[in-house]
């Protein structure tokens, strides 16, 4: 008989409330029986001790064959939602669900979790006729055929790479990397010192976690990426801003002692500006002073287009700087491959608290960047992307110095993107605003830093020149 204080139904009533749900993509015709069974169950249309009708009723009435019943109700029963009698009919067994289910107790988020979301930005969205945001791809600035015979190779044989379980990443591909960095940076480095890594984000985590804490002090540029500011913060370090100017960061604004500095001299960001030798000298003087690290990331360095790059700055000083680089904006963000060059020290460190989060590097990716290095492809194919960043960051520059000259665009060596001062007094957002609305996408110079002088950054490097003057005649009627 029915529970207690629960009204049995009709077997008419029954037929009369069942209908089948709307069907959910992919679903089987049995699943799709059982989810409206057991929604009536949990909705109390059909209350606990519920008889219901024979199988053949209950199958014309849900517009299914017998058999696609007696299934679902198979699969009920192993769930406790129905019983199954013989003679005695199929009866309902659990009572209905909650009509309110009480509200979740708040997600115990750690301090580091809160820090982490807190120091986020959200990128606005949109589809745009013409985007300039920064972070898009460039399609020309991908090797596919040299990379997809490396990677075919490797996928082939995967037994032949060597250490496939070193946390610091394959040697065969450390040896081709340090080489590389030897010939083509400047820098002093063994594949010992190397750890490869997903990207500079996952670089600039890995360093943060074992070199910061609550009481410790980092120091990044201002303006500068948000990325190294997040992942500092979410240590619960404090994190100062050092001010940039035309020639990079300024030395003499650094605090007497520090635990980390963050800088991209090759190729400032977000202004591109390049950090000049007599600066870099007083760089690694104060590091030395200060017993601070110095985490050097070469970001967009293999992408100057306007003469060599400068070499890096830990060729000048290993054991207080430490190199992140990353091959996404030269290769393709695909790639994911990235590396850390530091002193001994830091890389024993760095490898014993690797298996922590994620073992080893994406061994495929690395071995294909192995011969991608050896063979001399990845130089080869520097020289065709710069000749083409060379073009098309050119024709941009020419495009604003002649329909927007009120907008004051720094000359840039590397990169993908231009640094554009706006006019004095300009309202940043409400022009980010009103580009928007004209069909094109402009990204902030400063990504939530207070102060400072209104800028925007312009993405060149996938537009073709063509597009590119006609995004900055768009722009002009924002003059």
């Amino acid at each position: 008989m029915a529970a207690a204080g629960v009204r049995a139904l009709s077997r008419n009533a029954v037929l009369d409330d069942l209908t089948l749900l709307p069907p959910e993509t992919g679903e089987a015709l049995h699943t799709r029986t059982e989810r409206t069974l057991r929604a009536a169950i949990g909705q109390g249309r059909l209350p606990q001790g519920t008889r219901l009708p024979g199988h053949r009723a209950l199958a014309a009435a849900l517009g299914v064959s017998r058999n696609t019943l007696v299934d679902a109700l198979a699969q009920l029963e192993i769930e406790g939602y129905v019983e199954v009698r013989g003679r005695s009919g199929t009866r309902v067994c659990v009572p209905p669900d909650e009509a309110a289910p009480p509200s979740p107790p708040p997600l115990p988020l750690s301090a580091w979790a809160r820090r982490a979301l807190g120091g986020q930005v959200e990128d606005a969205g949109g589809e745009y006729e013409f985007d300039l945001r920064i972070g898009q791809p460039v399609p020309e600035l991908y090797p596919a055929r040299a990379w997809a015979q490396a990677l075919a190779r490797r996928a082939a044989a995967p037994h032949e790479g060597e250490g496939l379980r070193d946390p610091l990443g394959p040697p065969e591909t450390r040896r081709a990397l340090a080489a590389y960095l030897r010939s083509e940076r400047g820098a002093q480095v063994t594949p010992e010192m190397i750890l490869l890594t997903g990207g500079t984000q996952s670089s600039l985590d890995a360093l943060s976690r074992i070199l910061l804490e609550p009481g410790r002090l980092a120091v990044t540029e201002q303006p500068g990426y948000p990325g190294a500011h997040a992942a500092f913060s979410a240590t619960g370090a404090q994190v100062l801003g050092a001010a940039v100017d035309g020639g990079g960061l300024r030395p003499g604004d650094l605090p007497a002692r520090a635990d980390l500095l963050y800088l991209t001299p090759a190729c400032q960001y977000p202004t591109t500006v390049t950090l000049g030798a007599a600066r870099r000298q007083e760089v690694i003087r104060w590091a030395r002073r200060s017993g601070a690290f110095v985490l050097e990331d070469d970001y967009a360095a293999d992408l100057h287009w306007q003469g060599r790059p400068p070499s890096v700055l830990q060729g000048q000083a290993p054991d207080r700087v430490i190199l992140l680089g990353s091959f996404s904006k030269s290769l393709a963000p695909v790639t994911r491959s990235g590396f850390v060059v530091a002193p001994p020290e830091v890389t024993e460190v760095l490898s014993r608290t690797r298996p922590l989060t994620d073992r080893v590097p994406g061994v495929l990716d690395a071995l294909a960047l192995a011969d991608v290095l050896a063979s001399g492809a990845y130089t080869r194919h520097l020289r065709r992307a710069r000749a083409l960043l060379a073009h098309r960051g050119g024709a941009l520059l020419t495009a604003l110095r002649t329909e927007l000259p009120q907008w004051e665009a720094l000359p840039a060596r590397a990169g993908l993107h231009l640094y554009v001062r706006l006019p004095p007094g300009s309202d940043e957002q409400a022009i980010l605003a009103s580009a928007a609305r004209l069909g094109v996408a402009l990204s902030p110079a400063r990504s939530g830093e207070a102060g400072g002088e209104p800028a925007v950054l312009l993405a060149f490097g996938h537009l073709s020149p063509e597009a590119l003057r006609r995004a900055v005649r768009r722009l002009r009627a924002l003059s």
